[in-house]
């Protein structure tokens, strides 16, 4: 049990406000959006540094609680019928099963489906105790959301994370999508990671992806999944169809 948990029932609610932009994870081979990401706005569509800017150690928890409910509650009212991806800090969270209980009440609330809701970690925080943070993903999982580790690649916890949790996907950084159709390395690494996480019963998201040359090596390696601008950009309180999807590939 952690020490925060009292701050947290105490939160002071935000002194800000914030919105959603939502871009499609789309299934290449089934031509099917998957999921769509929840990416935080400015209240009238302003970049998301000039809401992260203002979160701070002090309003971190009440932030992260807020985030989850309002992405339920739009896309809900969007009638979204792909899995939600949220985007949640792993530092804001004390116990899991108590933190988690707004984020289910939003759900019942919303009438939104626990089993398609996504919570992605980023990788490259900074995250002190990583044995922690695969205990709050456990849990997570447990109760049934689906779980995924964003970046995967960038930074801190790296296989270390696998070795302690599988979560359900994993989404591969940017950095490793861009130009792989003319670098033989980043081939080489992302074949070995999709081999990797085949093995551990893991799906592969690639973000990022720009081109339709980048996406044909993509789904040469196996992936299917995939996420970036040539499929569609962030729809600020609005969500793509399949109908708006560029699947020229």
């Amino acid at each position: 049990m952690r020490a925060g948990c009292a701050q947290c029932r105490n939160a002071d609610p935000l002194q800000f406000e914030f919105s959603y932009a939502f871009q499609p994870i789309v299934d290449v081979h089934a031509r099917k959006v998957f999921a769509h990401e929840a990416l935080v706005r400015g209240a009238a569509g302003e970049p998301a540094g000039s809401v992260l800017s203002r979160v701070t150690a002090d309003n971190r928890y009440s932030f992260d609680q807020a985030c989850r409910e309002k992405a339920i509650r739009i896309a809900a009212s969007l009638n979204l019928r792909s899995h939600l991806s949220i985007n949640f800090l792993p530092n804001a969270i004390y116990r899991p099963e108590v933190c988690i209980r707004s984020t289910l009440q939003a759900a019942d609330r919303h009438g939104f489906p626990v089993e398609r809701i996504i919570f992605e970690t980023v990788e490259g925080e900074q995250i002190s105790d990583g044995k922690w943070l695969a205990e709050i993903l456990s849990e997570y999982k447990r109760i049934g959301f689906k779980t995924a580790i964003d970046d995967f690649g960038a930074g801190f916890a790296g296989l270390n994370l696998l070795a302690d949790f599988q979560p359900d996907m994993v989404k591969l950084d940017m950095a490793l999508i861009r130009g792989i159709d003319h670098s033989p390395s980043r081939r080489a690494i992302v074949a070995g990671v999709v081999s990797m996480c085949g093995q551990l019963a893991i799906d592969v998201i690639a973000e990022g992806i720009e081109t339709r040359d980048e996406a044909h090596c993509l789904s040469d390696l196996g992936i299917s999944l995939m996420q970036g601008y040539w499929f569609g950009r962030p729809q600020f309180e609005s969500a793509a169809r399949e109908a708006d999807i560029t699947w020229t590939m």
